[in-house]
């Protein structure tokens, strides 16, 4: 059986392409021209040069697949283009549904977000009372910047796509962290900003942490054992990012900041650097504007059904946060 997977030079589509590698799958990826592919370099995954929004490419790749894994996203807070960031990830799915339709694929996986579940209100920075579960749709006010707005209607795009000839999962994965974040995602930055030393303070919020390999195995699990047309939240613990540097601070010996930074103050300064580094430079800023709103709204949920429906692994997150500082150490970004 071969197994097509998108996004396998990314974070979460790369730990999967290597797990199923791993398992002696016969894995193919869909590989831009550009992309970085040390993720799955010197690995049996085969590679396939294409583009999600090159129809034809996407059609080769799938040809012959009986399953797909459909992680493929620009995940940023921030785009020159954000427009084209939108239209990459909601084009880019119809491309790849219809051709995986197509070639006649039994059963595919979406990789979604935790970004299109409805999230009750908890008070930043404290311990979460009220948790989202995979039957809360997400409140239209909380769908902030481009990202977010296009992972809801790439989610709705699959979700109509799931039928009796081609089968949908979603997953939502969570806040993943651990290793082979090659670019690294916004997640990822947090342990790397933090082992870097530019953690001077913290702002009140907080999110779900998952070991990324657990994310992968949720992946392959909800190909097994998912219900079509169903969505399951891939998480494990809910932190408050004061916790999160407490836990890094055991890992790396840097000293946890005590200071709590002001939404206000954060804010502001997250709009002059996009405007510096954003605007002027034209480079990604080192804290976007978008990423700074959206603490506003902690991202606490419930992994339950994963854990009992597919059997969702629920490895310590310290664990995976060590692994991932030491896959940026090993790999020179430290």
């Amino acid at each position: 059986m071969t197994t097509l997977v998108t996004g396998a030079t990314g974070f979460v589509g790369g730990n999967l392409a290597r797990a199923l590698w791993a398992r002696g799958q016969d894995v193919r990826a869909l590989v831009r021209p550009s992309g970085n592919d040390l993720a799955i370099r010197e690995t049996g995954v085969a590679q396939v040069t294409g583009d999600l929004l090159d129809s034809d490419s996407v059609r080769r790749a799938a040809e012959g697949c009986e399953t797909v894994y459909h992680c493929a996203a620009i995940y940023s807070f921030w785009s020159p283009r954000p427009r084209e960031m939108y239209r990459s990830n909601v084009v880019g799915t119809v491309n790849l549904l219809d051709a995986a339709r197509k070639a006649g694929v039994r059963r595919v996986v979406f990789t979604s977000s935790v970004a299109t579940i409805g999230i009750p209100d908890n008070s930043p920075g404290n311990r979460p009372v009220h948790l989202g579960t995979e039957d809360m749709p997400p409140r239209p006010a909380l769908l902030i910047g481009y990202y977010k707005q296009s992972k809801y209607a790439t989610e709705q795009i699959a979700l109509a796509a799931n039928d009796e000839e081609m089968e949908v999962v979603v997953v939502n994965p969570c806040a993943p962290v651990g290793e082979w974040d090659v670019k690294p995602t916004p997640t990822g930055q947090i342990p790397l900003f933090f082992a870097r030393g530019k953690a001077p303070g913290y702002i009140a919020t907080g999110m779900n942490l998952i070991d990324v390999a657990d994310v992968a195995e949720g992946h392959i699990l909800a190909m097994e054992r998912g219900i079509p047309g169903e969505r399951y939240i891939l998480g494990c613990r809910n932190l408050t990012l004061k916790e999160i540097f407490d836990m890094l601070s055991q890992i790396t010996g840097r000293s946890a900041p005590n200071i709590r930074i002001p939404h206000w103050a954060i804010l502001g300064f997250a709009h002059l650097d996009q405007f510096i580094e954003g605007t002027l430079l034209r480079r990604p800023p080192s804290v976007p504007v978008e990423a700074i709103k959206i603490t506003r709204h902690p991202m606490y949920v419930s992994s339950k059904k994963a854990v009992a429906e597919l059997g969702l692994p629920q490895s310590p997150v310290e664990v995976a946060l060590e692994k991932a500082i030491r896959w940026f150490r090993d790999h020179g970004y430290i």
